[in-house]
């Protein structure tokens, strides 16, 4: 589910935050991607099981600057857009029958 992905939507072992790319010496960033990649993988599934396609729109692991795992939603605008649809109609109760 993870790795190299197409349209530039990218999953891999990113530190976002104070140093942008800079690693600190004794912080455990992979342990905190491990766990971000499983929720990112978890969810790129469900993505894939409403017809969404990971080219369009996916959930990259990361981390933060002291290696709390992050998971980012990546996407074009139009995918996005009809994730937000999809959330909204079940948040509003109707199960999520149009999006």
């Amino acid at each position: 589910m993870t790795g190299a992905s197409e349209d530039g939507l990218r999953d891999g072992l990113d530190v976002e935050g104070a140093g942008f790319g800079l690693w600190v010496s004794g912080v455990d960033y992979v342990a905190g991607w491990r766990e971000a990649r499983a929720s990112a993988d978890r969810l790129n599934r469900a993505l894939l099981g409403a017809g969404f396609e990971l080219s369009q729109v996916r959930a990259v692991a990361s981390t933060d600057e002291d290696g709390r795992g992050l998971v980012r939603l990546a996407g074009c605008p139009t995918a996005v857009a009809r994730l937000a649809g999809l959330l909204e109609a079940v948040a509003d109760g109707d199960g999520g029958g149009t999006a």
